[in-house]
């Protein structure tokens, strides 16, 4: 494999990553939280597109509706627990991102 082919970086700017986490925050605003999976697949999306690991570019492949039944389950659980399990939401939803992340 070629020195170049083999370079890792990420090509995003910091424009762009204001604007997605803008328009993200703004739709999940004006839905009260409901489109939160779809801000964040959208979000994860625009960066794993931008990301190259060893020559080879990311893609996400995963869908808001394919999180937003995990996010139930998480939300409910927090709420079981009385707060304890949101300690574990976080992992569970780099998991998932990883889970559903793949080179192009």
């Amino acid at each position: 494999m070629e020195t170049q082919n083999a370079r890792s970086y990420f090509d995003g700017g910091l424009f762009q990553l204001i604007c997605w986490h803008l328009l993200g925050g703004i739709i999940t605003f004006l839905t009260l939280g409901i489109c939160y999976p779809w801000a964040c697949c959208m979000i994860y999306r625009w960066e794993t597109n931008h990301t190259v690991v060893n020559g080879r570019r990311l893609r996400f492949n995963g869908t808001a509706i394919g999180l937003f039944g995990n996010w139930i389950k998480w939300l409910l659980l927090t709420v079981i627990t009385f707060g304890i399990y949101g300690f574990w939401v976080s992992i569970k939803l780099k998991k998932w991102k990883v889970a559903h992340t793949e080179f192009a």
